[in-house]
């Protein structure tokens, strides 16, 4: 499935009575990259979250390649073409990496996980392991590359780095940016470490209290010291 647009138009949504986002727009090409940003607790989790259909929607609309999913369900939105890698390292356990894998395939043949494999050479050591004998990092690419096999056309990633050694950070980062580079995928990254989600995207966003606060390019961010330090806590980039 190639790489489609996300467009979201006026979204508020959160979790039960409690509102998280409210009235936030924005679109993103197709094949772009996208950086979503913000301190903690700002609703970027919820954002991400929201795409994918997992939270409670009271206003907005959702498209994905012009087709408005705002009404679909987690498992609808996923055959329209989406790919959510969420925050919480979602494996089988109890299954080893290569069946984990084929759980992603979603009926395209075996050969395929020679693209995961591709991707992540680590996986490929590992295929005989079972789940829950995978480092972090290691369980953090599974759950990537498990999304990836099924070749969605928009792909939501949720601070994958998160907790992972800079080693490990560095070789998921360079996957992503392959990944980007066939321009397959629309890709929407939540990252707490900014320059390195800032190198990655074509284009920011900065949430605040659920508000969109800042949009522009990565260089124009980096150059707006004022918002770096208001919007996200630190001096200065480099």
């Amino acid at each position: 499935m190639p790489a489609t647009p996300l467009e979201v138009e006026n979204l508020s949504a959160g979790y039960g009575p409690t509102r998280v986002l409210e009235g936030i727009s924005f679109s993103v090409p197709s094949g772009a990259r996208l950086a979503v940003l913000g301190r903690n607790g700002m609703g970027k989790t919820t954002l991400l979250a929201t795409l994918a259909g997992q939270t409670k929607r009271y206003d907005g609309t959702i498209r994905i390649g012009g087709a408005d999913v705002t009404a679909m369900p987690s498992a609808s939105r996923a055959r329209k073409g989406l790919g959510y890698v969420p925050q919480a390292r979602c494996i089988f356990p109890t299954l080893t990496v290569e069946e984990n894998l084929f759980v992603g395939l979603k009926g395209r043949p075996k050969s395929a996980l020679e693209e995961a494999y591709g991707m992540f050479p680590r996986l490929k050591e590992r295929r005989r392991n079972l789940g829950n004998q995978l480092s972090g990092g290691e369980q953090q690419m599974l759950s990537t590359a498990r999304t990836i096999l099924g070749r969605p056309s928009v792909l939501l990633l949720d601070e994958p780095l998160e907790g992972l050694a800079p080693v490990i950070c560095e070789e998921l980062m360079a996957a992503f940016a392959e990944l980007a580079k066939t321009g397959d995928m629309t890709i929407l990254l939540v990252e707490q470490r900014i320059q390195s989600a800032l190198d990655f995207a074509d284009h920011v966003i900065v949430l605040e209290r659920g508000r969109l606060a800042w949009a522009g390019t990565p260089k124009a961010l980096s150059d707006d010291h004022a918002a770096v330090e208001r919007l996200l806590g630190v001096g200065g980039l480099h």
